[in-house]
């Protein structure tokens, strides 16, 4: 496992005591790591259950042995606040993490995050000096990149790490297998650039069939074999799903992505490994509003509900500007009070309606929803929701907005 020793992130408040303010740095660095400037008393918050994400990384370590983890912790930690997240990994001793954009990494090292960034989508020329200045490690598959690259590296005086993306079957970036000689050897004729990897990407791999992912693994392995004559490289390529069930794919390092946020890649897979993760996220907010209603009240924009009789409906502080889906008007379900409570009447940007009659008598302003979490005995999932909407979990949590904050809990 990687070593310790970096520092915390400093004035980003996860896990501050109710009511202690949040420190101050630039907004964007807000956005970027999933922190809002406001009291942990908002009362729609996404709990961050830091126990149950040291415990999904123990078992994929276990699973994948000495093999460096280079967690994913892109697009805000998958929704779960990308400061939060990485500085608890930090604590456990990882201390390479992959991202999708050059702003990313940007916003978490502007916040004082000391860590190695594998930068995994294409970038342009001009954010080339950016990368440099900064010392990330992107990956490559052109050469108008690759040599903007060296030419600011060697304007800096110094190299940049790089990490050649092979397209071994998922047709995005990469280069492609027969190209792969010629173009690592005019990376080894640029003196500002080093190649410190080389990598590809699964298409099926969370699928139940694996034959196109084994069909990949063959293509990358060819590929990594003749690469030798460039020297000692990293071959990295195995996902949450290839950890899971592909261990020809470890290779020299691996990049979990959903999976240790408690999350299953698919609902196709059926490892074992995959009962004994946590879901990290909890997401609660809390009643705002209690009314009752007479029968034939037309609720919410537009009147797409009206009640048939008479009815409590409690108002919760959460819409679609949180990032809960429009889409659960008048369909999906919240818990209050240990029971699943119907959403009537259109979510709207900040404001969601829900029908509490059956709780009368047992509820009250300021008692917790929870959206995706356990309750009593009930319990709703990212999956639950995604399922219900025909989507992947991935979007559910990933769409959580950067006003909702995220608070550490656990450690």
């Amino acid at each position: 496992m990687p070593s310790r020793g970096s520092p915390p992130l400093p004035s980003v408040g996860e896990g501050r005591g109710e009511g202690e303010r949040v420190g101050a740095p630039h907004e964007s660095t807000f956005a970027a790591v999933g922190l809002m400037p406001v009291t942990v008393t908002h009362p729609t918050k996404a709990v961050i259950h830091l126990d149950r994400l040291s415990h999904n990384v123990e078992l994929l370590q276990g699973l994948v042995g000495s093999r460096p983890m280079w967690p994913a912790i892109k697009a805000n930690a998958y929704g779960h606040g990308a400061g939060i997240v990485a500085r608890h990994l930090i604590d456990l001793g990882y201390s390479t993490f992959c991202v999708a954009h050059v702003a990313e990494a940007a916003a978490l090292l502007g916040a004082g995050l000391e860590a190695k960034f594998v930068i995994l989508s294409a970038i342009l020329p001009e954010q080339a000096e950016e990368a440099v200045a900064l010392g990330l490690e992107p990956v490559v598959a052109n050469r108008e990149a690759l040599e903007a690259l060296d030419r600011e590296a060697r304007k800096a005086g110094t190299t940049i790490s790089v990490h050649v993306k092979i397209d071994t079957g998922m047709a995005r970036i990469g280069v492609a297998p027969g190209e792969a000689g010629e173009y690592l050897r005019h990376c080894r004729a640029l003196s500002g650039v080093r190649v410190k990897g080389l990598m590809s990407h699964f298409a099926r791999a969370d699928e139940e069939d694996k034959k196109d992912a084994m069909a990949q693994i063959a293509r990358f392995r060819t590929v990594a074999e003749a690469a030798r004559e460039h020297g000692p490289l990293i071959r990295h390529m195995a996902n949450s799903a290839a950890i899971l069930d592909l261990p020809d794919s470890y290779f020299d390092a691996v990049r979990p992505g959903i999976s240790i946020y408690g999350i299953a890649p698919s609902p196709a897979m059926a490892n074992p490994a995959l009962r004994q993760l946590r879901p990290v996220l909890d997401w609660t907010t809390r009643i705002v509003f209690l009314k009752e209603v007479a029968p034939g009240t037309g609720l919410g924009y537009g009147h797409t509900f009206r009640t048939e009789r008479a009815s409590l409906i409690a108002t919760l502080p959460i819409g679609y500007g949180d990032g809960f889906p429009r889409n659960l008007s008048n369909k999906g379900v919240i818990l209050l009070g240990g029971m699943r409570c119907p959403i009537v009447g259109r979510v709207s940007m900040d404001q969601s309606l829900v029908d509490v009659s059956a709780l009368r008598g047992r509820v009250a302003l300021g008692d917790e929803g929870v959206i995706i979490g356990r309750q009593g005995s009930e319990e709703i999932t990212a999956v639950d929701i995604a399922e219900r909407l025909g989507t992947i979990d991935y979007e559910i949590l990933t769409r959580i907005g950067a006003r909702v904050p995220r608070v550490a809990s656990g450690t």
